[in-house]
């Protein structure tokens, strides 16, 4: 293996520049800043064309290889007169002479962007077309010119353009340095995005031999979960995803990390609803502490507040209707961490401008809560991957397992609460009554204490509201994961649940359900567990 024989020099100056690229953003003005320092133009295809009716003089591939494009333009870069002139070593005699005998001229720049693989995915095409647009030459020139960085500047991103401009024709060592470690930042999440759609779309493997997962960097963030903690959001390349890391911020201070974490939770839990009634859901640490659905979404957040305006203080909001003035007036009256709508009118806007620091976030189409996907966790010395907990469950799916089977309005809050339940911290304890939580009991490391915990939420919430009692009293509640003993449900009998959903599976299944039928109560299993660690 060769290694250069002096160290790699400061200063270079751009006298021969390879442009090739599919995003042509930029092109002409770096173009011409190159031609102004009499740099030489060698081109491919649509750049060559795009840099001449600029009226620039470029040099065609073909003309320094000897060889026509050919197989479609699959071959054209391809060659020893391009890759000698990008790897070549410039102070070793022994390349230096291999470069005299063939004729090869060194390469100081080379500008690549390459071909649209994500984009031509999201767009739908054909497996044919998306084979066609994965590129080869462009990489290849890319990783030829970053590994030979001490002479050559590789630009891969056309918002490095100016950069390049602003060296009027000689760029630096650390400049070069850095280019190349973005160059190969690309390459890698290029073939990642290859891999990955070959191995999940073309084979159909959800957990493939090899693992890529290509993201750039979209935000640095303040810090990460604590402030001796460093924190950045990524997003994936080709723009199809849709979530809180879209959305369109509208006003307020930088999200934080924590800040993503929750509004994540909140817009996953209400986009549950998203086809359902006007559906507010409020989040606390992760953890839904109020969700309610109503006719209108002022009543929705009222209800919502109401299960535990305590925790609400500090919170982060999600809806999957429109805001509406009125109901930014209501959620003004709190203070608030963030608010994520699928849109606001111009009332909400002018109350929340009022509030510097609240987040608004729009979101535009709530994400679909059935869609597939993958969800990675790291762990000490590795990670974990699993897929999405998009599970479902239908009147159908429920059995009813005691004698007592629910009434409409108990069936219709089972199914609430299960879906409340669904986002929850296990051990997850959910009562719901009329559309709305009425108490949650969240994290707990068993069940029983997170029946009670729930339960004592629903009878502080009926204190300070001033009620007669609290709303667990004829609630449904739903347990993300079976009883293994009775004292749970039966803690919830205490609460005055009448009714219970859970996925069923014990080995003291008949216990539990013997406990029910001597309470009164109506329970159903979904066969289902939703745990959420």
């Amino acid at each position: 293996m060769k290694t250069p024989t002096t160290p790699a020099p400061d200063q270079v100056k751009i006298s021969r520049a390879l442009l090739s690229v599919s995003d042509k953003s930029g092109l002409i003005e770096l173009g011409q800043a190159l031609a102004s320092w009499g740099v030489e133009l060698i081109s491919t295809g649509g750049t060559a064309k795009a840099l001449r009716e600029a009226g620039l003089d470029v040099k065609d591939v073909s003309d320094i290889t000897g060889f026509p494009e050919m197989m479609d333009g699959r071959v054209k870069t391809l060659h020893p007169m391009v890759h000698g002139g990008l790897l070549s070593v410039r102070d070793d005699p022994e390349h230096a002479r291999a470069m005299a005998d063939h004729g090869i001229g060194g390469i100081d720049l080379v500008v690549v962007n390459l071909y649209p693989f994500a984009q031509t995915v999201a767009k739908g095409a054909g497996r044919d077309e998306i084979i066609e647009n994965i590129d080869i030459g462009g990489p290849s020139m890319v990783r030829s010119a970053a590994k030979n960085h001490a002479y050559v500047t590789i630009a891969t991103d056309p918002a490095d353009y100016a950069e390049i401009i602003a060296t009027g024709g000689t760029t630096d060592f650390a400049m070069r340095k850095r280019f190349a470690a973005k160059a190969f930042g690309a390459t890698a999440a290029y073939d990642g995005m290859i891999s990955s759609w070959f191995a999940e779309v073309d084979q159909g493997e959800t957990l493939p031999a090899t693992l890529s997962i290509p993201v750039r960097l979209a935000e640095t963030l303040r810090y990460g979960e604590n402030p001796h903690q460093q924190a950045a959001l990524y997003l994936p390349f080709g723009g199809a995803a849709r979530g809180i890391a879209q959305a369109t911020q509208v006003q307020g201070k930088e999200l934080s990390y924590n800040n993503y974490n929750d509004a994540d939770a909140a817009l996953e839990l209400v986009s549950e609803f998203r086809d359902g009634p006007p559906t507010v859901v409020i989040v606390k640490h992760a953890n839904p502490c109020g969700v309610a659905s109503a006719d209108t979404l002022i009543e929705a957040y009222e209800a919502a507040l109401a299960c535990d305006s305590v925790s609400a203080f500090g919170g982060i909001i999600a809806v999957n209707r429109p805001l509406d003035g009125k109901t930014a007036e209501a959620i003004s009256g709190i203070f608030t961490e963030v608010v994520a709508a699928p849109d606001a009118d111009d009332d909400a806007k002018a109350v929340f401008a009022k509030k510097k620091n609240l987040r608004l976030l729009l979101t535009g189409e709530l994400p679909d809560p059935a869609r597939g996907g993958m969800t990675v966790k790291s762990i000490a010395g590795g990670m974990l991957l699993q897929s999405r907990d998009n599970g479902r469950i239908t009147r159908d799916q429920l059995k009813v397992v005691t004698k007592r089977e629910p009434t409409a309005q108990e069936l219709e809050d089972c199914l609430f609460a299960w879906t409340v339940a669904k986002h929850v911290k296990s051990n997850a304890i959910v009562y719901a009554k009329g559309g709305s939580t009425a108490g949650v009991g969240a994290g707990q490391m068993n069940r029983l204490e997170s029946a009670r915990i729930a339960a004592w939420k629903a009878k502080d919430a009926a204190d300070k509201a001033g009620w007669s009692q609290p709303r667990t009293i004829g609630s449904a509640v739903a347990s993300d994961a079976f009883f293994p003993f009775a004292d749970g449900l039966l803690a919830a009998v205490e609460a005055g649940a009448t009714a219970v959903i859970q996925p069923g599976g014990s080995i003291r299944d008949a216990e539990v359900i013997a406990a029910a039928d001597e309470a009164g109560l109506a329970m159903v299993f979904t066969g289902m567990r939703h745990f959420r660690h």
